[in-house]
């Protein structure tokens, strides 16, 4: 480990610690069975993270060196996006050998290190599981390109005999989902099924070798020591034998390849080897399911312990959408037990301080194309009233690497450095996801802002000029900082009873106000209205969002309080 980038960090420990008190900030204990009820989970972009060897992309190294700022921030466990072995053709979503790490990543020894040394620190690791397709370099699928039409080995894939397309299934990357082969002898071959890039062919799930092979996967994996598991593209995996075309507005689990029934059995056997190892292994689903009684299905007692809440976090910055929003999500969740997940970014979509700083709200937050310029100092306001009010929800609270720095959306990174498969399959019209993977800043200086070594490789993604005040090392010294306030809010939800266990109560407010009360005596108040409101008398500022003026909360603006 890097001495120097060690140091860097040991001292920013030292920082975040005073933040709180002089305390130093811990996770709870990893022997909670009930940890992902409650838990703080960081997504780690490990592409973007911390380069510890600097060839200006991240790594193990960088992710290991980097473990006490995560600790001192208060996170109980990292979500890891997938580290496999790949070629890389959608950031790592096209798996090639999910047994070895991506070289520019680490090794297999390393990981073991990073799951090892997060425990230690009470943070559990969770990885990323991509079941509904491969990489078209994973052997499987090279063993079905060698082995031709009719062989048992095409039959873990989706390949069929048409003189035309099969279907027209549209992509979630825009296009035709199959690509045609080609004969040994030069005719046209077989087509097969890509839901999203040809470089990653669709398995079939109706094969008993998928089955078991997902399973080994994610045995070997808890083997090592993980907390848990997220699932890519969750309710995607088993198609419609006939390949039907999507007609209209399909009955309810019978959609040609999405949310059909036979993914609960699926997902029951995951669960029984889930809780088959100690230490209660979570499994969290990425499932974007419009009809919300479908959705919860797939968090019964006997499935996934959790799936992401991407209603909230599409929502407008508008008191009646937001409060609609929780609503339907703690309604939805109750009579099948789950907790609810908060989040109001990921590695997908466009970062709360752009998407918040846009006062037309209509917006694409995948596709991120907008209407509207962008207001960052408007966005900044908006996302610390956001960070408080989604860390007063009860559920599990989920922060996107940056997101706590307050890092907006890089726009018109310059065409030869775009990565994003997304960008290219829309034929250049769509921007794609780089623009909230750019790596992180850590410090003021240096070539990459302390993201690798000073004076190595730049980071494979362009940083923003003037990103230095918004680096690690400057919020650490700024205690009204985006860091600074995620840090205290940490701590507060972790010590308070009332957030971390405590019912959840809506209490009567004035137009274009939000507030409710967590547990006995936990408050949280934020304001969408166009002017300020006064807080309730007798209670106890906790902490706010932006500074209160003469005993008023300002617009755009959370406050958390307890009463005297």
């Amino acid at each position: 480990m890097d001495q120097n980038l060690l140091a860097a960090v040991e001292g920013g420990h030292d920082k975040l610690a005073s933040l709180s008190s002089g305390e130093n900030v811990l996770s709870p204990s990893t022997e909670d069975p009930l940890w992902w009820r409650h838990a703080v989970i960081y997504q780690v972009y490990v592409r973007s993270f911390a380069d510890g060897n600097g060839d200006g992309t991240g790594d193990i190294a960088g992710l290991r060196s980097r473990l006490p700022y995560l600790a001192a921030l208060g996170i109980d466990a990292i979500w890891i996006t997938p580290w496999y072995a790949s070629p890389l053709a959608d950031g790592g979503y096209d798996v090639s050998d999910y047994r070895a790490i991506h070289p520019d990543f680490g090794t297999i020894e390393e990981a073991e290190l990073l799951i090892a040394e997060g425990l230690e620190l009470g943070i559990r690791t969770i990885i990323d599981v991509v079941p509904n397709h491969l990489s078209d370099q994973h052997a499987w699928f090279k063993e079905a390109l060698a082995a031709g039409p009719g062989s048992p080995e095409r039959e873990r894939f989706w390949f069929v005999d048409s003189e035309d397309i099969p279907n027209h299934w549209v992509s979630p990357f825009d296009g035709e989902t199959w690509t045609q082969t080609t004969n040994e002898d030069g005719t046209p071959g077989q087509w097969y099924l890509h839901l999203f890039t040809p470089e990653q062919p669709d398995v079939n799930w109706n094969h008993p070798d998928v089955r078991k092979e997902y399973e080994d996967v994610l045995k070997f994996w808890f083997d090592r020591g993980v907390g848990g598991v997220r699932i890519d593209s969750a309710a995607l995996l088993i198609k419609d034998p006939e390949l039907s075309e999507v007609v209209g507005e399909p009955a309810a689990g019978e959609h040609p390849w999405q949310d059909r029934d036979e993914l609960h059995e699926v997902y029951a056997s995951w669960r029984a080897i889930a809780d088959s190892y100690p230490g209660a292994r979570a499994l969290v689903g990425e499932l974007w399911l419009p009809d919300v009684e479908r959705f919860v299905q797939y968090m019964r007692p006997n499935e996934l312990h959790t799936a992401f809440n991407f209603d909230f976090m599409s929502r407008q910055w508008s008191a009646q959408q937001v409060r609609e929003s929780i609503d339907m999500t703690l309604n939805a969740h109750e009579p099948v037990g789950a907790p609810s997940t908060w989040v109001l970014s990921n590695h997908d979509v466009t970062r709360p301080v752009t998407r918040l700083g846009r006062e037309d709200s209509t917006f694409s937050f995948l596709t991120k194309e907008f209407n509207t310029p962008t207001d960052l100092e408007l966005g900044t306001r908006r996302s610390r009233a956001a960070a408080l009010l989604t860390a007063a929800l009860p559920g599990s609270l989920y922060i996107y690497q940056g997101d706590e720095l307050g890092l907006p959306e890089v726009e018109n990174i310059p065409r030869n450095k775009i990565d994003d498969p997304m960008h290219f399959k829309s034929g250049g019209t769509k921007p794609g996801r780089d623009g909230c993977r750019v790596p992180l800043p850590w410090t003021r200086e240096g070539s990459s802002y302390g993201f690798g070594e000073d004076g190595a490789s730049s980071a494979w993604l362009p940083q923003p000029h003037g990103w230095a005040n918004l680096s690690v090392e400057a919020q650490l010294e700024d205690d009204n900082s985006m860091l600074a306030l995620y840090t205290r809010a940490i701590k507060i939800r972790h010590e308070s009873a009332d957030l971390r266990e405590g019912g959840f109560t809506w209490l009567t407010s004035e137009p274009g106000v939000v507030a409710f009360r967590r547990g006995e005596s936990l408050t949280c108040i934020t304001n969408f209205a166009d002017q300020p409101v006064r807080l309730p008398d007798g209670a106890r500022v906790l902490l706010v969002s932006d500074e209160l003026v003469d005993g008023e909360l300002p617009q755009d603006a959370t406050a958390w309080l307890a009463a005297k």
